[in-house]
Parts: C-alpha cells; structure tokens; sequence
C-alpha cells in the first residue's frame, strides 16, 4: 500500500460512489484515510446528527474541501435533539471556506438573523431553502446582498416570504442563472415581473402554486392599473428551461407571456395552467427550434357550447410536429377527462401525427382515452422511441400491445393502471424487445407471475399508489 502513488490512490478513490464503501475504505489505512477526507466534497446531515453545532466542526476539520452540503430535519422531533439553529450556521460558516452549494430544508430554528451568516460563504453560488417557516423577505434580502456570487436560488414553502425586494434586487444585479419559486404563499407571478432585466441571464426559472386545483382568483395584474409602469417589457432568451404549474392567465396574461418571449428554450413543462391557448404553443414552436423535451398536464375547462374539454387541441400538436425536429421527450397527462366524452381537445390522429414527426425518445402518455390499439401501431413504428409509459389508457388491449413488440428501440415499459390488456400481450412485448425495465402498478388482468424475468429488471405492484391520473406536479 505504501508504494502505490498518490495520484493511483486518488483515482481508486474517486470511482467509488457508495458511501459505505468509502467509509470502509478510509478504514484500511491512514492514506486511504486522509485521501477519502481530502477529496470528499458533499456531506448529507440529516436528524441522527446531534449536537449538531459540534459535529460539523468535526466534519469540516474531517472533510476540508466540501462544497456541497445539505440539511434536511424532514420527519424532525424533538427526540432527535437539536436542530441546525442559526448559531449552528454562524458556526458552519466559519469553518467551511470552500462551500459553493447550501440546501436547508425543514429548518425550523433559522431565521433571518441566521440567513444573514450565509454572506460569509463568499463562494456560495446556490442556495436551496425548502420550508424554513422563520424567515421572511427581509432574510431573503440580505442572502441577495450579501452573497455576491448567488447564481442559483430555490425556494420551496416558505410562507412567510412575500415583498420582492430581494428579488428586485437580483434582477439589478443580474447574476442569477436559476430562479426555482414552489409553493410560496405570498410570492404572485405578478410579482415576479419585477424580475426586470435579471430575465435576461435567467436560463432555468419555475413557478408552481401550491394545491392540487387551480387558483382562479389569483392576484390581478397591477400592470393593468391606470398609471402603473408597464412590467411585460423584457427578454428572456438566454431562458433553456421553464415550468410554469397551477396558475391562471385567463384575463391577464401574468408569466404566459414568457411562451412569447423564449428564443432558446429546450425544457418546458406546462402544468394545468388555466388560460393557456393554442396561439401560445404554435408562437413557441415559431420561436423555439430547440425544444427537445415537453410536459403538458391538462385538465378539461368549460368552453362555448357547454363542452368540457381542454384548452389546447390538434392545432397545438400539429405546429410541434412542423416545427420542432429535435423533440425527444413528449409527456402528455390528462386528469379528470371522462372516457365517454366526444372529445378532450386532442385526438388521436393529432397525437400520432407528432410521435412520427419527431424523433421521440421518451414518451409518456396518461388518462389519454383518445388513444387505443391504432396508436400504438404508430408507436411501433416509431424508430428513436427507447422508453414507454402508459397510465390509464384503457383503450389499448392485447392487439396493441403485440403491434408494440415491433417497436425497434424500444427497451423501457412502464404500465399503470392498464385494464385493456392481460398476461399474454405484455409477455409478448418483453419477450420480443429484451427489455431493459419492466415496471408494472395496478393493471388488475397481469399477474406477477406471468411477468417475472420478462425483464432485465421487474418491478410490480397489484395497486398504484397514488392519486388516479393526478399528474407528477
């Protein structure tokens, strides 16, 4: 062992990815030892770390080139002593020069007094902050201020952040590459306007209202008062990756109007958004020749004619499959549409036509009753598809799913909640594509034992867990 180089011990070191085996290692001798400490750069700390204060001292001297770290007291109680509390943080920022990226999640003993330590990481570069109910806009102004080298921010529950001034404050600054913005109460997307010029620089943002239903009754749009400075007046084509989910823009356009503006969008997930239009998607397909995944989750509206049906139809699609040549990854779920109505918005014609106009990859389709065997002979044929799932597309049976043992590439099924099909089509499918991964949860008419070895990898479940066709929100 003494022989072995230094830079051969490292690379031996480096290629471990287990955790237990890294402990073991470091255990064989007092190289092995510093080398792992030496090149250790992300720690997980967690409810069994207690005192806490004391032990990242330990780990800081233990570990002295981390960069990532994470504090997650999810499940927390008091039996499982003390939290990170903001001493802990003034402590921990002392004693970890290198740290560029900090999540915090479920801290309840920090507030903004402890967020104002943060500046003391002068090579922070990301900040995670998920549901720290302490702290407020004020904190969150002073993690703006006085972290200089902030590229990435997400906040996830903390309810008691509302005025934007932080968020003004970035927009000036313009240093901000992701803006990830979940479940905050006081935080409107009309708020989010006030962003200004940081739009510019921002290449991954996502806003998500918290709920499972649509808050129709959202704030109006204070650029539609009279005399109110005009807030839709910027550019946001450095902008790759955008998920917008359960908000309304039905009378005022709010964060729609980024559908418009994306020149280099790659990544978009629209996610029961009321008021979302065909005229949106086909400008975005005009725009964005890059697009190469999409996520659509849509749930029926009232429309004229006393139809309940989506917002978006063929129309839609149909621009996609014009326009959008390097699309790899389509996800479309439905909830709540009924399997008796006439129509949904989308048909199966219009769903085909994409799957052959586009080299799709990865292809997700749920609660799409519009889609039965004849789709899945376009599926077949699909020659890039690698990984299929379906849930709740009662519609295809055994016919189609020996249309799908066709299917050239394909090497990943997934089946949920899939009553049209038994035993016999779905073996079918895994004996003539050699599958890679079969997962099957809650098709009442396939058995496990029909299944086993059907796959390199088997996963199966008589029941979904989970709410039926609610989406992955």
């Amino acid at each position: 062992m003494d022989d072995i180089p230094e830079a051969l011990l490292a690379e031996i070191v480096k290629r471990l990815t287990s955790l237990c085996d890294l402990k073991s290692l470091s255990l064989v001798s007092k190289r092995l030892y510093a080398i792992e400490g030496e090149l250790r750069d992300a720690i997980y700390i967690g409810c069994g770390v207690n005192p806490v204060t004391g032990a990242l001292v330990s780990l800081c001297s233990r570990f002295p080139n981390l960069c990532k770290v994470e504090f997650n007291y999810s499940g927390w109680t008091h039996n499982h002593g003390m939290q990170l509390d903001n001493h802990g943080l003034e402590v921990f920022s002392s004693c970890c020069p290198s740290l560029t990226d900090l999540t915090l999640s479920f801290c309840s003993y920090i507030d903004d007094s402890g967020l104002g330590f943060l500046a003391c990481f002068k090579k922070l570069m990301s900040v995670r902050l998920n549901t720290l109910p302490a702290i407020t806009s004020f904190g969150l102004l002073s993690v703006a201020v006085g972290c200089k080298n902030l590229s990435a921010l997400q906040l996830i529950a903390c309810k008691k952040v509302g005025i934007v001034e932080w968020l003004e404050y970035l927009g000036r600054v313009g240093s901000l590459e992701e803006l990830v913005v979940k479940h905050c109460e006081m935080i409107s997307q009309f708020d989010l306007l006030k962003f200004g010029s940081g739009w510019m620089t921002l290449q991954k943002f996502e806003f998500q209202i918290n709920g499972l239903f649509i808050n129709l009754y959202d704030p109006r749009d204070p650029s539609c008062m009279a005399h109110y400075q005009y807030r839709y007046d910027f550019s946001c084509e450095s902008l790759e990756d955008l998920t917008l989910a359960r908000i309304a823009t039905e009378k005022e356009i709010g964060l729609r109007c980024l559908l418009r503006k994306c020149k280099a969008l790659k990544n978009l997930s629209l996610h029961y958004v009321h008021g979302l239009h065909d005229n949106d998607i086909v400008t975005l397909s005009q725009n964005c020749n890059n697009l190469t995944s999409i996520s659509l989750q849509l749930t029926p509206q009232f429309n004229e004619g006393s139809v309940f049906r989506t917002s978006l139809t063929d129309d839609s699609l149909k621009a996609l499959a014009l326009r959008c040549h390097m699309l790899q990854s389509f996800e479309l779920i439905f909830w709540a549409c009924d399997p008796d109505w006439p129509e949904i918005g989308f048909t199966q014609e219009g769903l085909v036509m994409l799957i052959q106009s586009c080299p799709i990859r990865d292809l997700v389709l749920s609660g799409a009753h519009i889609f039965d065997d004849e789709g899945m002979k376009a599926v077949s044929s699909a020659q890039f598809l690698e990984s299929l799932e379906l849930m709740h597309c009662v519609k295809v049976t055994n016919a189609g799913m020996r249309l799908l043992s066709r299917c050239p590439r394909l090497i990943n099924l997934t089946l949920r909640q899939c009553d049209g099909f038994t035993d016999a089509g779905v073996t079918e499918v895994a004996r003539a594509r050699n599958l890679e991964s079969l997962i099957i949860e809650g098709c009442s008419r396939v058995a496990l034992n029909a299944v086993q070895g059907a796959a390199k990898s088997v996963h199966y479940k008589e029941d979904y867990p989970g709410l039926l066709n609610l989406g992955r929100v």
